[in-house]
């Protein structure tokens, strides 16, 4: 049995955060909002706060002009919630290979002061998991000097690399919100339908594939119900290959190591 955590309020928590610190924010579905809404409360007192990230979701509030002055926003990955900073120039975007990225925080070319995570309850013996966004926050919680963990019993527990002991984390804060969702395929229209119909034409049975996430990878998915033994090896994907295995569409089986 580990020894039972003790929460914080959001802005005790944050309290260790000072001007000039770089912070690692949680990213998709695992954005903590219920923290980065607590530091833009304390825009005061910080000046030149490095976030850094990649893809994050939600409205963040730290992206705000009022805002810029306390809070620099160093995107690795540019998503909707900041995309208007980016192109307006109040946030860098620092274009990098997610595969590098672990590697910036263990060589100390980009070192973390503190790390701000969002993470299921503690198991019996400890262990909170890092829930459905594992990628970079496996290695800021590694070598981030601070963690700052937003526990929430709605992250599912994921396995593997994806467990942080309590005793890595040195401040808690429960907040129970709701895991952000995206359904890319509820913004499906002609043209992408289209263009997915034209892309389907072009894999042959037995392909594997390479997806990203968005409505042109979905209308993709979409248009392939007539093919036979595909395969995935991708970094990301969305909700439409689960209708392909279900219907035994993808099934690997015809995937080997030259079709990758």
């Amino acid at each position: 049995m580990y020894k039972e955590i003790s929460y914080q309020s959001a802005k005790d928590a944050l309290s260790i955060i000072k001007s000039n610190d770089r912070v690692f924010v949680h990213g998709s579905a695992m954005t903590p909002l219920f923290l980065l809404h607590a530091l833009a409360k304390e825009s005061q007192r910080l000046r030149n706060v490095e976030l850094t990230f990649i893809s994050v979701l939600g409205d963040i509030m730290v992206d705000k002009p009022e805002y810029e002055n306390s809070f620099h926003l160093n995107c690795l990955f540019v998503s909707d919630s900041v995309r208007n900073a980016v192109n307006e120039g109040r946030a860098d975007f620092l274009p990098v290979f997610l595969s590098d990225i672990p590697d910036l925080f263990k060589n100390d070319i980009l070192p973390l002061d503190i790390a701000l995570i969002q993470v299921s309850p503690p198991d019996k013996h400890g262990y909170c998991s890092l829930g459905v966004s594992v990628d970079i926050a496996r290695a800021a919680v590694s070598t981030a000097k601070h963690i700052i963990a937003q526990v929430n019993p709605n992250v599912p527990r994921t396995h593997g690399d994806s467990m942080i002991h309590t005793d890595r984390i040195h401040s808690f804060v429960y907040a129970e919100n709701p895991i952000h969702e995206v359904d890319y395929s509820a913004k499906l229209g002609n043209d992408e339908l289209r263009i997915g119909k034209f892309i389907a034409e072009l894999i042959e049975d037995g392909s594997t594939l390479q997806m990203g996430i968005g409505t042109i990878p979905d209308a993709v998915l979409k248009s392939l119900n007539n093919h036979k033994n595909l395969g995935v090896h991708t970094e990301m994907c969305s909700d439409g290959i689960i209708n392909l295995f279900e219907k035994d569409i993808i099934n690997n089986s015809a995937k080997n190591n030259s079709s990758i």
